[in-house]
């Protein structure tokens, strides 16, 4: 994949433009307010540059699954008085993303303005990635913009469909991501480790074996350690685990790592916990050494510093899914120790994926990191060699 160009690249002068932005502001909402504004303050930038440049803006971006109806507690309202906090200034809300009423609005952006536009899952037509639908949402601009990496793995209406119907152009976020990522497939420093986590090794397999190939060393953590420990016979207890498929996909990759000359790690011990509880009674085991009734959740100590010297060696660290238990603090120290690690090491260090960014927010370390990404799914698909869609429909450098 080449570059997709930028909103700062020669060939568009945005003075008078009127651009739809697409961003992701698919942000968590409690009673009204935002509780944490990651996605939307990494969307500032890009709206900045645009606005600054002499351009009328309309944002738009989907928040959580309305299924294609209008559903109040979807709307943006929490999102646009969020962005006018961040941004010193009044987001107007549009009451919707399509129609006559928005059309007009668009077509009479002034420069310098900015508006959102509300939900645009509220319409079918929009995960449909349905032709008569882009071309309602493109009605009335000049110019697309996204700067949704976080969507940019769906071919939906407003991430590929109006990207072929407008000149189009990334946004300062998603330029960033693709070039990072890009730059952890074709030219990472050596050596080259990454870290994995999260549930099943059968959610992961491509992800794992694209990691395998490009990876020095690979340290396993999370629940899916236990689907390993459980393919070379070992009790795993009540640990969370899966079964003879899974058991199977995770011997598979312990033997493509060999043929691969790629160091597969798995812990040598253990946190259990008598039940899943943050007053568990817990204990370190070696990790052949599970009793029955406890289950594993967290990496033990042991573990933590091989990990941790692993990460001090290397050139590049890909990070993706916690060690344990995080958001229980007695089942916290494994991911901690990874996210130090890794703040505190001179490599590039790269965590993608959501709980793997809400760990990193959670100790306070992104800023030590060279990137955290925004996008969980669309990072890892990317990782796995696959093809963006909304990469995909832009213009290429």
């Amino acid at each position: 994949m080449t570059r997709p160009a930028g909103i700062d690249d020669p060939g568009v002068d945005w003075a008078g433009a009127r651009v739809l932005v697409r961003a992701d502001l698919n942000a968590p909402i409690d009673d009204g307010r935002v509780t944490d504004d990651a996605r939307i303050s990494a969307s500032v930038p890009t709206l900045e540059h645009l606005l600054a440049a002499g351009a009328g803006v309309a944002v738009c971006s989907h928040l959580g699954r309305p299924k294609g109806q209008r559903k109040e507690e979807f709307s943006l309202a929490p999102c646009a008085a969020r962005l006018g906090e961040l941004m010193g200034r009044r987001v107007e809300l549009l009451p919707d993303c399509v129609g006559e009423e928005v059309a007009a609005r668009a077509a009479a952006l002034a420069p310098g303005e900015l508006v959102m536009l509300e939900n645009l899952r509220f319409h079918p037509g929009e995960e449909a990635n349905d032709p008569a639908f882009a071309d309602l949402l493109a009605t009335g601009y000049t110019h697309y913009v996204n700067d949704a990496f976080g969507a940019a793995h769906r071919a939906h209406a407003s991430t590929e469909g109006v990207a072929r119907r407008l000149p189009a152009r990334a946004g300062m976020l998603l330029s960033r991501e693709v070039e990072v990522l890009e730059g952890l497939l074709r030219n990472p420093r050596s050596p080259f480790v990454a870290v994995l986590g999260g549930s099943k090794v059968s959610d992961k397999l491509p992800l794992i074996k694209s990691l395998l190939e490009r990876c020095d060393r690979v340290l396993v953590g999370g629940a899916m350690c236990f689907t390993f420990l459980a393919a070379q016979g070992e009790p795993v207890g009540a640990s969370l685990h899966e079964g003879p498929e899974g058991q199977a996909m995770a011997s598979e990759l312990m033997e493509l790592a060999v043929r691969l000359n790629c160091a597969l790690q798995l812990p040598v011990d253990v946190l259990v916990a008598d039940r899943f509880a943050a007053d568990a009674a817990l204990e370190v085991v070696p990790t052949d050494d599970i009793a029955d009734g406890w289950m594993g959740v967290d990496i033990g100590p042991r573990t933590a510093a091989s990990y941790r010297e692993a990460i001090a060696a290397a050139g590049t660290v890909f990070w993706n899914g916690p060690m344990g238990a995080f958001e229980i603090e007695p089942f916290a120290d494994g991911t901690r120790a990874v996210a130090e690690a890794m703040a505190a090491s001179s490599a590039e260090t790269v965590a993608g994926g959501g709980d793997s960014g809400a760990a990193v927010a959670q100790f306070g370390l992104v800023s030590e990191f060279t990137h955290v990404s925004t996008g969980g799914g669309a990072a890892l698909e990317m990782l796995e060699g696959r093809t963006l869609p909304g990469v995909a429909a832009l213009p290429q450098l």
